[in-house]
């Protein structure tokens, strides 16, 4: 987390404004401020552009959860359990890091701002990469269900997010069905139905095999601690698609 010293430090070489700075500010006990003048230690305290994405995508995602944790009027010791096994298991979070989230989380809580704030905001930043607004969907139905259920308020709020980063309804039904368990979630993965050729499913999952290449999604931003989250979804598709071979008979 090469960002976490640096702001930290309280000499960020960048302004992060709207609902995801004041979240910032709350967290960190900074003011992220576009409108004041940023000093600087020495030039190398400067965010990089990588880490300027990486600290906005770290905001947003415990901010967004947070939200989604609260829907239902009050955050439960279960969801709070849920969302620290989301750290250790899915993000392999180091305690320094859990602890920097769950202080994000709990400022977003308290924060007047809205979930749908968070998510116009993350669109605005990551739009041109659709692939971590996919993660981002991934990671929201992934803590929602962690209890077993999905529920109605739930739904509608990720639903709300989904509209937010500008996917319809026919792809956020396919992002839901991927937490369905059954055989049609494999097609869900990797976007196809079971009505596509054999030459539609091995051309939509060489597609998704270069988007989702751990490389290449690392190389758009993704902090390191969401690096195990983007490798697990790799392996998803990889799965996906060997179990749709072997049920299709694809050469």
């Amino acid at each position: 987390m090469g960002w976490f010293g640096k702001v930290v430090g309280g000499t960020i070489g960048f302004a992060l404004g709207g609902p995801l700075g004041a979240v910032a500010g709350a967290a960190f006990g900074h003011t992220f401020d576009s409108s004041k003048k940023q000093y600087y230690i020495n030039d190398n305290a400067r965010l990089s552009s990588g880490e300027e994405a990486q600290f906005t995508f770290f905001i947003a995602a415990f901010s967004m959860l947070a939200k989604l944790a609260k829907v239902d009027g009050r955050i439960s010791e279960e969801e709070i359990k849920s969302i620290e096994n989301f750290m250790v298991n899915d993000l392999n979070l180091n305690l320094e890091s859990r602890r920097l989230a769950m202080n994000i989380f709990h400022a977003a809580t308290r924060s007047q701002e809205t979930f749908h704030d968070f998510a116009n905001q993350f669109y605005m930043q990551f739009s041109r990469q659709p692939q971590l607004l996919e993660l981002m969907m991934d990671m929201l139905f992934r803590v929602s269900v962690a209890d077993g259920v999905l529920s109605k308020s739930e739904e509608q709020l990720i639903h709300s997010a989904a509209r937010a980063f500008n996917f319809n309804d026919a792809e956020y039904s396919k992002f839901k069905s991927r937490y369905i368990k059954d055989f049609e979630k494999y097609y869900a993965i990797l976007g196809c139905s079971q009505n596509d050729s054999d030459d539609q499913i091995k051309k939509q999952y060489r597609k998704l095999v270069l988007e989702y290449h751990p490389d290449k999604i690392a190389s758009k931003g993704l902090p390191d601690e969401f690096t195990k989250f983007a490798n697990d979804k790799f392996r998803e598709i990889q799965g996906a698609y060997e179990v749709i071979k072997k049920e299709k008979g694809i050469k």
